[in-house]
């Protein structure tokens, strides 16, 4: 899963199905995000493991997958365990890809919007890919495992558009999603367990950086890497191996309280740490059917991982015509105003209640001065370490500055209101740990 920074957000994550919400959150349901299963998802390698401690079945699919929303009886205790302790997820729904060969770097050189020739043995970057008119169509996490092979984790579907721009170059695209099986280890005590795991000491692993390691003789590929915005690593395994490691690394973990984590607790850490979410924070190019669902990196919050200063990729000529100007909208932080987020509930003869989990609907964004709709929230959630409701929303340029007042639509016993919020920096939660 990529990340934090990178110079990330990642999508490794970029990834993470839909949560329920409570009705007095400003989500509707329908679209993309919908948690529904479909009878042909399949279980992860961890599967066999997993599925026992999932306590009231609450399940998602992920790219194919049964993926847990909760293990316990509620998903904050699994958040706990990433902020306090340590919780691990499977993450083996991501897409991955090897791409190796004489080529290899010039391949990714061409895709991704940032310098691939400066990416070392043993880093991994996080990046996002456009099409040929600069709009992103995905952001992963691209690790280089020896000078000419390099591990890709995407969002969503890449093998045809990777083997679409090799002509040309001797490279090889495989795709090895079911092949390779991935835990996130995450939280200030990830470190510890993992030296227990393997026998090793992690102290001077790099963040964005990757080491091969064993864990109970079993061939693993640690990266300092997350979706959480804490301390943590990503543990890549041959698939056939999963259940070996995942006993293994429970062991290890036991005297530090490790706990398995689904995906509602990932969804509120990655919003604390200000981590975009593909279909939900951005749509990709791919899936765009409007104009407006369309976003070049600089308005989603990742132009910093745009370089003209290298060989041709794709979009770049595109991308250098919108660089030269403002971007129309950006992606922003909102702190909702608890104060006015109380009034409105107790209006309506309710006790205040955040939701019970990470909303994702977009709702509408507007300008308190003038009444105009200025943009949308995109995702928010009560951050239970801050102690504050946040939300990532995607603003016209002129309501993008820091500090500025902003109002966000808020429906209460199906009565649309709005609340005062104020446009703060990202990431909300900035944990030192994470770099340490």
């Amino acid at each position: 899963m990529a990340g934090d920074a990178g110079a990330p957000p990642l999508s490794s994550a970029s990834m993470v199905a839909s949560a329920p919400v409570r009705a007095t959150t400003p989500v509707v349901p329908g679209g993309r995000g919908t948690p529904t299963l479909s009878p042909l998802a399949h279980g992860t390698p961890f599967h066999p493991r997993t599925a026992p401690l999932v306590r009231k079945l609450q399940w998602r699919e992920w790219a194919g997958h049964l993926a847990a929303s909760a293990y316990a009886d509620s998903w904050d205790i699994e958040y706990n365990a990433i902020r306090q302790a340590a919780g691990v997820i499977d993450v083996s729904p991501l897409y991955k890809y090897l791409v190796r060969g004489p080529d290899a770097m010039r391949l990714v050189d061409r895709i991704l919007t940032r310098d691939a020739t400066k990416i070392a043995v043993g880093q991994v970057v996080y990046a996002c890919w456009c099409d040929e008119d600069g709009h992103v169509i995905d952001d992963g996490t691209v690790a280089r495992l020896d000078e000419t092979t390099y591990r890709w984790t995407a969002a969503d579907p890449n093998l045809r558009w990777f083997r679409m721009n090799a002509p040309g170059l001797d490279v090889e695209v495989e795709e090895v999603s079911e092949a390779v099986a991935a835990l996130a280890l995450q939280g200030p005590l990830s470190r510890a367990i993992l030296e227990s795991a393997t026998g090793e000491e992690w102290g001077d692993l790099r963040y964005f950086r990757r080491h091969p390691s064993a864990i109970a003789g079993i061939e693993t590929d640690v990266s300092r890497t997350g979706y959480t915005g804490d301390l943590g690593y990503e543990l890549w395994i041959p698939a056939e191996r999963a259940i070996e490691l995942w006993d293994a690394l429970m062991a290890a973990g036991e005297p530090y309280r490790i706990r398995p984590a689904g995906l509602q607790a990932l969804d509120v850490a990655r919003l604390e740490a200000g981590l975009i979410l593909i279909e939900v924070d951005y749509t990709s190019a791919r899936q765009a059917v409007i104009d407006d669902q369309r976003y070049t990196p600089f308005e989603i919050g990742l132009g910093r991982l745009v370089t003209f200063d290298k060989a041709p990729f794709v979009g770049m000529r595109a991308l250098r015509e919108v660089a030269e100007r403002r971007p129309r909208r950006q992606l922003v932080g909102l702190e909702l105003d608890w104060d006015e987020f109380e009034a409105i509930h107790r209006a309506a003869g309710l006790v205040p209640a955040v939701p019970s989990a990470t909303w994702r609907a977009a709702v509408p964004v507007y300008s308190p001065a003038s009444g105009a709709q200025v943009g949308k929230a995109t995702s928010g959630t009560w951050s239970p370490t801050l102690k504050r409701n946040v939300a990532l929303a995607s603003v016209a340029s002129a309501s993008a500055a820091i500090g500025t007042r902003l109002g966000v639509e808020w429906t209460v016993q199906a009565v649309r209101q709005r609340v005062a919020a104020r446009v703060v920096p990202l990431p909300f939660l900035d944990l030192p740990r994470k770099r340490a």
